[in-house]
Order: structure tokens, then C-alpha cells, then sequence
């Protein structure tokens, strides 16, 4: 019996996106995540004394700042070496931009597919075969399944292929592949790579997608890690997924009652705060707040949404203890609506009013700015900033908006 990892999409040095700074927010730690998963991946290597890792494609990402990304990666293959441990690496789309990455020197343990020919590289002393082949540029448009070797007979046979297979609609086509052809290969796991979710296609054999090692916003959010498979008599045992995430993504939608005003909302922040953090396995959290439904808060929140948004982030701090950030707190409520009987009456109200006030058009500007004031308050801000938008303490505006837009308004009303 022996176990490997598959893993893919590490793009170390990557950059966590979306995350504006505030004061008490763990920048440090999150800044170094993909370093620090990548080094909890060696550490679970190290601990259930794996015979090799499978890195299937986008090791990095791109083109480095510096040296620096590159000396990073040879240390913790260097720690591998040094427990016996081989490390096979098929480059993907975002390692065929890099001219650093294709001529970095990497450690004898570390076997990097040729990207120009498909290859077979054999360990013998647990019988196995690994087969597989780089990405020589950025875009991959053919199926490469067909050109991959005929499995080796006897051994235990695995397929290293970045590919966008089936094909999501999140990610860009990449070598792409049917399921069936993977199936038909003959192989007894596939480790893809390229697709950032963790999903595993098929069993018997097996065709696996790890999804990356550490989410990079908040498109991937939930657990990020690795496979660890088991292998016994030639055939999988057992695949597990290993979580080895720094920070942890999550969307939290805060569901509003009618009734609810901001003191209720609040306390249901903390409460989905508290909560997210629990379930985080003590790993940092980044977080989006999604306030929605319509309410009573609706127009203190309009009002004065930074003022909330910073209440929210005390409440983080507070529960998080310096572990949760929020990447974006979003308002989308709106005020209760009245019973439509009530609604109509008042139209009607306003209709009779214009009908009988309409040689009276100063008046109805300064009842209609009186009215509006307190609209302006449940509107949000960019409606009165904006290029073209509202100016309702304008008499003129005002004015021109009330010819421009009464008659058709009574017209329509009427008419219903």
C-alpha cells in the first residue's frame, strides 16, 4: 500500500483580490496565504509519508516580480527531497506565460513533463506510471487525451492533464476532453487540474478535479486543499480531500424581516459573524455581507450606509478577534411595501390634487419639494451625485419634471 496527493492551481505569490484595507484587518497573513498553503501541502506529505505529489498544472501564475517566488517553491521541494518524496509537475496555461518559470532549475526530485511530447515516467519499486505533458503556450485548443500513451500493463496508471474538460462556463477552454474519452483511456486515476472547484467526475477509474489549495476571492469560497489517495493491490482505496487553506471565503447573505429595523439587522450580522467563524476550521475568514430583503432599516441604511458598513467591520473585530476580514458589505433592501389599496388611494389623492391645483403650479413645486425631502433620505446617494441625476431641491428641475411627467403619469394611472 502507498499514498499520493494531487494537487493543482496553487499560482503561488497570486495576489488575494478584493479586499480593501481597514484598520485592525489581517493584512500580513493574508498577503503570504499561498505561500503558507503550499507549505501545509508539504506538511501533509511529510506527515502520512506520501510517495510523490502530482502538481497538475498552474503551479504559478504568470510572469514573477521576482526571483524570489521561484526560490520559495525549490525550498519546499528541497524539504521533499530530503523525505524521499517525488514531486511531478505538468505545466499549465498560467506557467506557459512565464519564461522564468519554464527555465527554472528544480531539485532531482522533481520530474516536469516535456511540453512539447507527451511522456511516461515509471516508479518501479510501487509499480507505477505516470503520463503526462505540458502546456507549451497559453492557449490549448485540441484534445489531447487521444495522444496520451497506452496504459502500462501491470501498473498502477495515472494521467496528469490541465484541461477545462466538459467545460465551465467560469473558466476558459483549455484542452478540452469528454468525459467518456477519459474513461475509455484505460488509466486508474486522472488528476486534472485547471478548475478551481473541487469535483470528482467519475470513479472506477477515477477523474478527479482538487480545485485550488487556497481560494483567491470571493468566487472561491468554502474549503480549499488537496486529494490524498491511498493505493492498495494496484487499485484506489480511498480519496480524501485535505484542506490546507490560509484564508477562507465566504459569502454571507443577511435575510431581512419587514419589521426589522437596524438594531434587529445588526444583531443578525453578529449573529452570521459568530456563526462563519465557528465553521472556519481557525482559519482566517474574508467575507461578504449581503443585507437583503425589504425593511425597516432599509432607510437608515440608505441614509448613512458607510456608518454601517464600519459597524459591521467593529462587530468582525470584535468577534473575529483580528481573524475576519470583510471584503464587501452590500445593502440590498428596500422599504415595506404599503397595501396596495393604500397605494392607489394615495395616487388618487394626487391626482385630484394636481387636477384641481394645476393653475396653481408654484404651489404644487413647494408641497412637491416638502414631499420629496424625505424621499431623498431612502434613495440612494448616487442617484443625487451622478451625472444627470436628481435635483430635488431645484425649483427649476422641479418644474420641468412635473410638466414633462405628470400628464403622462395621470394618463397611465387612469387608465389601468
Amino acid at each position: 500500500m502507498f499514498k499520493f496527493i494531487h494537487a493543482a492551481d496553487i499560482h503561488l505569490d497570486s495576489p488575494l483580490r478584493g479586499l480593501r484595507r481597514y484598520d485592525g484587518a489581517p493584512v500580513e497573513e493574508i498577503r503570504g496565504a499561498s505561500r503558507k498553503a503550499l507549505q501545509n501541502l508539504v506538511q501533509l506529505a511529510l506527515n502520512e509519508e506520501v510517495k510523490f505529489i502530482i502538481f497538475s498544472g498552474d503551479v504559478f501564475d504568470g510572469d514573477w516580480r521576482d526571483y524570489n517566488t521561484g526560490l520559495f517553491f525549490v525550498r519546499q521541494m528541497v524539504r521533499l527531497r530530503q523525505a524521499g518524496i517525488r514531486v511531478f509537475i505538468a505545466a499549465g496555461n498560467h506557467d506557459a506565460q512565464s519564461q522564468i518559470s519554464r527555465s527554472l532549475k528544480l531539485p532531482d526530485n522533481v520530474y516536469r513533463f516535456s511540453t512539447r511530447a507527451f511522456q511516461t515516467e515509471k516508479i518501479g519499486e510501487i509499480n507505477v506510471a505516470v503520463h503526462g505533458r505540458g502546456f507549451p503556450s497559453r492557449a490549448v485548443s485540441e484534445d489531447w487525451v487521444p495522444g496520451y500513451p497506452p496504459p502500462v500493463r501491470g501498473m498502477f496508471n495515472i494521467g496528469v492533464l490541465h484541461t477545462s474538460a466538459g467545460g465551465y462556463a467560469s473558466h476558459e477552454t483549455y484542452a478540452p476532453c469528454s468525459l467518456s474519452s477519459l474513461i475509455n483511456k484505460g488509466y486508474d486515476y486522472w488528476a486534472l487540474g485547471h478548475i478551481h472547484k473541487r469535483e470528482t467526475l467519475n470513479e472506477s477509474p477515477w477523474v478527479v478535479f482538487p480545485g485550488n489549495i487556497q481560494g483567491r476571492h470571493i468566487r472561491e469560497e468554502g474549503p480549499k486543499g488537496a486529494m490524498l489517495i491511498f493505493v492498495e493491490n494496484d487499485e484506489v482505496g480511498e480519496v480524501t480531500f485535505q484542506a490546507l487553506d490560509v484564508v477562507r471565503w465566504k459569502n454571507l447573505v443577511i435575510s431581512s424581516e419587514v419589521e426589522d429595523d437596524d438594531n434587529d439587522i445588526y444583531e443578525k450580522v453578529r449573529e452570521g459573524l459568530g456563526e462563519a467563524i465557528t465553521g472556519a476550521d481557525g482559519r482566517i475568514l474574508a467575507i461578504r455581507i449581503t443585507v437583503a430583503g425589504a425593511c425597516a432599516a432599509h432607510s437608515a441604511f440608505m441614509k448613512d450606509p458607510e456608518k454601517w458598513r464600519n459597524q459591521f467591520r467593529s462587530a468582525a473585530l470584535d468577534i473575529g478577534q483580528g481573524d475576519m476580514w470583510l471584503e464587501k458589505i452590500l445593502f440590498r433592501t428596500a422599504s415595506p411595501a404599503r397595501p396596495a389599496e393604500e397605494e392607489i388611494d394615495a395616487l388618487r389623492m394626487m391626482i385630484g390634487y394636481v387636477r384641481e391645483k394645476e393653475q396653481q403650479e408654484e404651489a404644487l413645486i413647494k408641497l412637491g419639494a416638502e414631499k420629496l425631502k424625505s424621499l431623498r433620505e431612502k434613495l440612494p446617494p448616487e442617484l443625487f451625485i451622478a451625472e444627470g441625476g436628481f435635483s430635488i431641491e431645484d425649483p427649476d428641475w422641479l418644474r420641468q419634471s412635473l410638466r414633462e411627467g405628470m400628464d403622462n403619469l395621470i394618463s397611465k394611472i387612469t387608465s389601468a
